[in-house]
């Protein structure tokens, strides 16, 4: 690797790792510098920078765009002007060296034509909030002198980068620029002179902040907005994240992320904080997260539930006539089609605040995009007054069709992105299985077990907290239920996809069964799936997004063996609660359905626990060949896997039957006997 990309990815990396510098997927970094041209074995002056769409905190040479920087510098000679600057993107790819990298992103142009072997474009909320000031060229000045100078506010774009150039060229002694309404761009003649430049302005805007900013500048804290305690606040979230999440899918559906931290709490407390949010956030990289404004609530958080629900409708179908109108005034002719009306944020008094996205990603980094633009407001009304970009500026980028572009070019979404699905018994065997194979077809994951260690394990497997999460469950207990809904949804924003999977068994005959034998059954399997079913169904409903439910019975639901009175029992409960749950629930959108698998002895944890010993000894084979015995007695001569099961699982939830509930799919290899009449 050559040593000017390795200083230029340690530096990335470190200013990326903090999200006041930049936010993640904001700026971008570069380097120049002379390589060997493999073709000519001839010299050649390269720039590498970061491609469109990177994040500079987990940066690798992939992600780096590499271009000849005399053919970069050369197109200022066939600039058509900025009515046509779009065009400009294409052009950097006939400046690509070799395979290029990764693509050019808009900003090519600013860090090519800057004469620096080292430039940053940053997004810190300091830099910003001056940036964003009333009377921001002043505070430039006062701040820095003539070491940063002031840039009005352009479009990110060919025309911004030859400004900035022009900037840099008639003030030698400067070491960067605040770009109005929008970061800073700092350079340097080595990557630690750069970053020390950068790193300047961060501190030097941020020192002024604290020492001239007035102490509250979101004015007082509003009676009876403050923040409530922290369980009321979290079970007052709850119950409001799935009305919240519904109404944010109106349009499409969408994954919610929930965020309570102090500066979110202090923000919506403050008397400023409807006036500062109607106004919207500035960066381009913020508003395109964050869409041109929240939505907020204006009750306190002790009004009564179904009064706040009530309200946070009607300010949802405000919102979204309030989004066509925006679209309405700006569109022309030649903009994309409107994405979609409803709110990115939702702003909620003494509760926090909640965050969409198409994936969970997305979401948690919308909510930080919106706790940056807070910042933002904060250092802004501390020194001056928060002036953002106007709306006309802020319809131009988001309805961008390079921005357009670049939506087109994302992969399709899998067949289950967007869907939140809540396992029980998912730390082993099948319940293992069902939860990677949603995992892998883009759902999000709540992995729910009464062994806390082996469910932490498995959304371990699944990746980090954005696909999946661990929550401790004994479905037997009403409350302990409850609580696992209500994290479920504090995760996500929501459930869509339900799997009664948790269960056990013991192999006795009818005399030999306790009463005890005969509870613990039909506690976990028969009274567990209805506690669960009863509690994810308000969620299903309250979403009004429909949903399924899956209940994994058993093919001794129907066929009748020896030994197994007080299971087969429980497992026909399950298969009658499915009929009666998808008779119930239909009118909602809500599909209940069953899987009834047999002989799932590899990987299985009720195997494990016994039942396969017993059952061996039922038929008068070794356990070790208990997976072969029942592959033989069955019509295929197939021994059945947890995976099998897992998908049938996704064949009932990934769209292709949206008009099946009440069936139950045998799992089982093909077993006469237990054939559906």
């Amino acid at each position: 690797m050559h040593s000017e990309v390795q200083a230029l990815i340690a530096r990335s990396n470190r200013l990326g790792a903090d999200p006041t510098t930049t936010n993640y997927a904001g700026g971008n970094t570069s380097a120049k510098g002379e390589a060997t041209d493999p073709v000519t074995g001839g010299p050649v002056h390269l720039l590498w920078v970061k491609g469109s769409g990177g994040d500079l905190g987990t940066i690798t040479e992939a992600g780096l765009a590499v271009l000849r920087l005399d053919r970069l510098r050369a197109l200022v000679d066939v600039y058509p002007g900025i009515e046509r600057e779009d065009e400009m993107v294409a052009a950097f790819d006939y400046c690509l060296h070799g395979r290029g990298g990764a693509a050019p992103s808009i900003d090519t142009a600013m860090h090519g034509l800057v004469d620096a072997a080292h430039v940053d474009h940053l997004h810190p909320d300091a830099g910003i909030a001056v940036a964003t000031a009333a009377d921001g060229p002043e505070l430039t000045k006062e701040i820095f002198g003539d070491r940063v100078r002031w840039v009005p506010w352009r479009r990110p774009g060919f025309q911004l980068g030859l400004d900035i150039t022009a900037v840099a060229k008639a003030n030698p002694q400067a070491i960067g620029v605040i770009l109005g309404g929008h970061g800073i761009t700092a350079w340097g003649a080595t990557s630690e002179e750069c970053e020390r430049n950068s790193r300047e302005i961060i501190r030097s805007a941020q020192a002024y902040l604290d020492e001239r900013g007035r102490p509250e500048p979101f004015g007082p804290v509003v009676a009876g907005h403050e923040p409530l305690p922290p369980d009321e606040r979290r079970a007052r979230a709850a119950a409001l994240a799935t009305v919240i999440r519904g109404l944010a899918s109106t349009d499409r559906p969408q994954v919610g992320h929930f965020t309570d931290s102090d500066v979110v709490l202090d923000f919506v407390a403050r008397e400023g904080h409807p006036a500062l949010a109607a106004l919207g956030t500035s960066c381009p990289d913020h508003f395109l997260r964050t869409k041109v404004r929240p939505m907020v609530l204006d009750l306190p958080p002790t009004a009564p539930l179904a009064d706040t629900v009530a309200r946070l409708r009607e300010l949802h179908a405000a919102y979204r006539d309030d989004y066509r109108a925006y679209y309405e005034r700006h569109a022309t002719p030649d903009s994309p089609p409107m994405r979609g009306a409803d709110p990115a944020i939702v702003l909620v008094p003494g509760v926090g605040m909640f965050s969409f996205g198409a994936n969970k990603q997305t979401a948690r980094v919308a909510g930080e995009f919106y706790v940056n633009a807070i910042n933002v407001m904060r250092g802004a009304e501390a020194v001056s007054r928060y002036a953002p970009i106007d709306e006309a500026e802020k319809f131009r980028i988001e309805y961008w069709a390079l921005e357009e572009a670049k939506l087109a070019r994302m992969p399709k979404p899998k067949p289950l992105a967007t869907r939140i699905a809540l396992v029980t018994g998912a730390g082993s065997g099948i319940g293992r299985a069902i939860a990677h194979r949603l995992a892998a077809e883009g759902a999000c994951v709540v992995v729910t077990d009464r062994d806390t260690a082996a469910a932490e394990a498995v959304a371990g497997e699944l990746g980090g907290a954005d696909a999946a999460v661990a929550v401790p469950l004994d479905v037997t207990d009403a409350a302990a239920v409850a609580a696992a809904v209500r994290a479920a949804v504090l995760a996500f924003g929501g459930l869509d996809l339900v799997v009664n999977n948790a269960g056990l068994s013991l192999s006795k005959s009818l005399l030999d069964t306790t009463e005890a034998d005969w509870d613990v059954q039909h506690d976990v399997m028969a009274k567990g799936s209805f506690l669960v079913s009863r509690e994810t169904a308000r969620v299903l409903i309250d979403q009004a997004m429909g949903g399924d439910i899956v209940y994994i019975s058993s093919k001794n639901s129907l066929f009748a063996g020896p030994n197994n009175v007080a299971y087969g029992a429980a497992k026909a409960d399950q298969a009658h609660q499915v009929r009666l749950l998808a008779a119930e629930l239909g009118g909602h959108g809500i599909r209940v359905n069953g899987v009834n698998p047999d002989g799932v002895v590899r990987g299985s944890g009720i195997f494990a626990g016994g039942w396969g010993a017993q059952r061996a000894a039922v038929y008068g084979v070794p356990e070790e060949k208990l997976g072969e015995f029942y592959a033989q007695r069955t019509l295929l001569k197939r021994e059945v896997l947890p995976e099998h099961v897992a998908n049938a699982v996704f064949v009932l939830t990934a769209g292709d039957l949206t008009h099946t509930t009440g069936l139950h799919v045998p799992v089982d290899a093909g077993v006469a006997a237990a054939f559906l009449r």
